[in-house]
């Protein structure tokens, strides 16, 4: 993710159904990077697998950013 500074505006979503490619986007935020990962990091386990984080320039999964 190239845009990483706290107040940098993201869309944090989860994918739906996402195996079989039947899936869909439900946007849970739209905000401060900030505010994205305390939202996420706040979700169960099972959700948190579904999550992705895009600003303007980039896409990536939560897990890949959440710390271990």
């Amino acid at each position: 993710m190239r845009s990483t500074f706290g107040t940098a505006t993201v869309r944090l979503y989860r994918l739906v159904d996402a195996v079989g490619g039947g899936g869909e986007a439900e946007t849970l935020l739209y905000g401060p990077l900030d505010e994205a990962l305390i939202l996420a990091a706040s979700l169960p386990e099972h959700v948190q697998e579904d999550l992705f984080l895009a600003t303007d320039n980039d896409v990536v999964a939560y897990l890949d950013l959440a710390p271990d």
